[in-house]
């Protein structure tokens, strides 16, 4: 099962999205991109998901028009802007599905305060990402 997760800047929401997609069941092929990605993942997000044993420091943004030509089963958009801003794909789309969350780059303060935004969103994130796999992929692999 092809699975892409969108968002703005591929550096925070899907980047952990994927993640824990992959950590729920290694089938899966999961990807994820951003309509106007950013340079690098965002620092927080590292430190976060790293906090939860998932280690995502190897990854980086991707441009979604890398993928415009495949197929997946699912293209799941993390942020509103994503949603407004997909693409057409050449490939074959089943389904588009909409899980938004806060953007945690936006969060300002000290380190302990962006740090404590990061998590919550990562916890939303882990929490609607696996509720979306038990409801809608487990049981098709």
């Amino acid at each position: 099962m092809n699975i892409l997760i969108l968002c703005t800047g591929n550096s925070c929401r899907s980047q952990m999205g994927e993640a824990f997609m992959r950590s729920f069941d290694p089938r899966l092929n999961v990807f994820s991109a951003g309509t106007k990605p950013a340079l690098k993942v965002n620092p927080f997000a590292v430190k976060a998901m790293s906090e939860i044993g998932i280690d995502i420091s190897s990854y980086y943004p991707k441009d979604v028009e890398e993928f415009i030509s495949q197929s997946f089963d699912y293209v799941i958009t993390v942020c509103d802007n994503a949603k407004e801003t997909c693409p057409v794909f050449v490939g074959e789309v089943n389904q588009r599905v909409h899980i938004g969350f806060e953007d945690p780059a936006d969060a300002t303060g000290t380190d302990e305060e962006i740090t404590s935004v990061f998590r919550k969103v990562r916890d939303e994130i882990k929490r609607d990402f696996y509720e979306f796999y038990i409801n809608n992929i487990k049981d098709k692999l």
